[in-house]
């Protein structure tokens, strides 16, 4: 038997962290391991308790949620996270796509839809809402000249923008290495220097990069569904 995605919630609004946990577990069969209002206790949470996936409200008194992010990042935690808020601001999108949250979800979704997309979200795709598309789409026309940290390709092999444009696409380590006829074990080193020669923690911003750089056809963008799904990881 499949065991049940585990997830973390850390939201200050008591009613909104009840809600989506009694949602998750109710309506998904997910497990809820770990929840609190407090976003400098969800760092020791998540530390403690490892759950697939963790979903962080933006907008905390203590702690936003992209610092809570970094702290975790920080701290060596590379749990995957969704970022649930009422934001609709392209700037907090950005900046956390670029801290490598796996979606981006907003509160007045759909629940079933909210409930899907963090569902996939710990399959490793990349989540956003689809009122934040266009916004989306902007960003990624806007061009290269968005992407920071001093990220070039000139860092990169003719191998490497080979697999970046793969992980742009969305393809997993092992359809890579099918599709380029060479190991999953290749790949995955691949991938690590990758992101080591760009400056990122994650396969997410080093998507986000490709395309905004138009390496390959990894150029995805519009919605599809419920939410924009752009990259699988692992």
């Amino acid at each position: 038997m499949t065991e049940p995605l585990r997830v973390a919630l850390i939201d200050d609004h008591g009613l909104c962290r009840r809600g989506l946990g009694e949602l998750l577990e109710v309506r998904a069969g997910m497990k809820v391991v770990a929840t609190t209002g407090n976003p400098e206790e969800g760092v020791e949470l998540i530390a403690a308790h490892q759950p697939d996936l963790a979903v962080i409200d933006l907008r905390m008194p203590q702690l936003d949620g992209l610092r809570l992010l970094r702290a975790l990042r920080d701290a060596g935690s590379q749990v995957p996270v969704v970022i649930l808020t009422m934001s609709d601001s392209r700037e907090d999108l950005s900046a956390a796509l670029r801290m490598g949250a796996r979606g981006y979800l907003l509160k007045d979704m759909d629940p079933q839809d909210v409930i899907d997309a963090i569902g996939r979200a710990a399959r490793g795709e990349l989540v956003v809402a689809p009122a934040m598309a266009a916004k989306l789409a902007g960003l990624l026309e806007e061009g290269p000249q968005r992407s920071g940290g001093g990220a070039s390709l000139d860092q990169l092999t003719a191998r490497e923008r080979e697999i970046l444009a793969q992980v742009a696409r969305g393809l997993s380590n092992k359809a890579i290495a099918r599709a380029l006829g060479i190991s999953h074990d290749t790949v995955k080193l691949h991938v690590r220097h990758i992101l080591s020669k760009l400056g990122f923690s994650s396969r997410v911003e080093a998507a986000v990069f490709a395309i905004e750089n138009r390496i390959g056809d990894g150029e995805r963008r519009a919605a599809d569904g419920p939410t924009a799904r752009l990259v699988h990881s692992r």
